[in-house]
């Protein structure tokens, strides 16, 4: 295994540099994940008659890694995180590629729960990988071009579901297979391709919670909470309430992919003009009324044509939680970053692990009303951003810390 500082990969050809594994990995993940997504709706109403509740409970089992993820840290002591992800990646495309052997309510969580493994471990190790294989006065606009690269990696995926699924009758079996395929052959070609690339700053191997970084704990509690109600629900509405098939509900994305693609860069550049402050309270003031819209479409009876572009809302809105990755970076101690990636991902799945059993039971009484608590969590969000200091800085993690600073003084 050949070890690398990063200072002296500039020395190696493009295609075996870290940005280039950084973009590799950035196709990898979603072409599986996204493959998943786009069948699952379909897949698990017609292979297990799930209703809303099951839905919920599927989710929930889903996101039981992701509060697990603080164990990454443990996994560090005898892995390199750069080896963690490939192979959180392959563990991905076989989950993926099985999914449709077991059509049965056991058989769809047990591979829910494995594909979730590799998922957001690998999404633990990535983040803590860009922010610090990536400088910090690019961070912005390479993680956005990063966000579309993989995006665009979704679209090629979805537009070959669309043209083929009805064309060519094809099977879940196909389908999940080729997308799993795809990221299992992009694992091993990053495993024997690239060598281990050495950050300068060596990162703790322990569990660490820094009280400076409580806002930043707290917003991501948020964000998974409320993230995970749109994964959840806001799919399963297209298919659940206006009957959309496969080809139908990938078509969607398909057009959420394009306005990503074009967005996402701009979107980093914005933060990196306008800093995360200003980035974030635009992204949480229109989540507000876009999850408010969403109740709208239950309870004033809104058309297709309404959920589908507040849909696409959604998604550019929540493009922008790239501000809070480059917020972080920004505050925090080199050294803590993959230990702090770690904590941050399970504080996420907090809420993200209960409330898609809660909330199932409550969408079959109501379901408008599981996108006004979603809206709540956003404006609660809203709040906790005013206290993000314009600039940033370990010492300035909040204007709370200007006063007590002054007060020092």
């Amino acid at each position: 295994m050949q070890i690398v500082k990063l200072t002296e990969a500039r020395k190696f050809p493009w295609w075996r540099s870290p940005i280039a594994f950084l973009v590799l990995a950035a196709i990898a993940m979603p072409v599986a994940f996204n493959t998943w997504s786009a069948l699952l709706n379909n897949f698990v109403i017609e292979a297990a008659n799930f209703d809303g509740s099951d839905i919920g409970w599927l989710h929930t089992v889903r996101e039981i890694p992701g509060f697990l993820a603080v164990g990454v840290i443990a996994i560090l002591l005898f892995m390199r995180e750069q080896v963690l992800g490939v192979v959180s990646l392959f563990v991905l495309g076989l989950a993926t590629a099985l999914t449709s052997y077991f059509p049965s309510m056991a058989g769809i969580l047990t591979l829910t729960m494995l594909s979730s493994i590799g998922f957001h471990y690998y999404e633990t190790v990535n983040q803590s990988l860009q922010l610090q294989w990536i400088e910090k006065s690019h961070a912005p606009q390479v993680i956005g071009w990063l966000t579309a690269v993989g995006s665009a990696a979704t679209f090629v995926a979805y537009v070959l579901i669309v043209l083929t699924w009805k064309t060519y009758d094809l099977s879940y079996t196909t389908v999940y297979w080729a997308g799993g395929g795809v990221t299992m052959a992009l694992a091993i070609y990053m495993y024997v391709s690239f060598p281990q690339f050495e950050a300068p700053h060596p990162q703790r191997k322990q569990l660490i919670l820094r009280k400076r970084y409580w806002l930043y704990y707290l917003m991501q509690f948020m964000a998974g909470a409320r993230r995970q109600i749109f994964v959840v629900f806001a799919g399963f509405m297209m298919v659940e309430r206006f009957g959309f098939a496969v080809h139908e509900i990938t078509q969607l994305y398909l057009i959420n992919l394009v306005v990503t693609i074009v967005v996402a860069p701009m979107l980093g550049k914005a933060v990196a003009v306008f800093g995360e402050r200003r980035a974030l309270l635009f992204e949480y003031a229109g989540l507000v009324a876009v999850f408010l819209a969403y109740g709208g479409v239950f309870y004033f009876g809104w058309g297709v044509m309404i959920a589908a572009a507040l849909y696409i809302l959604d998604h550019i809105f929540f493009a922008l939680a790239l501000a809070l990755k480059t917020y972080f970076q920004k505050i925090a101690d080199p050294e803590d970053i993959a230990p702090t990636a770690a904590v941050a991902f399970t504080i996420n799945h907090i809420a993200a692990v209960l409330l898609p059993a809660m909330l199932g039971y409550l969408w079959l009484v109501s379901p408008g009303m599981v996108f006004i608590v979603a809206a709540s969590m956003a404006a609660v969000s809203f709040l906790l951003a005013l206290l993000i200091p314009r600039h940033p800085e370990p010492g300035f993690e909040t204007i709370l810390s200007r006063k007590r600073v002054a007060a020092a003084e």
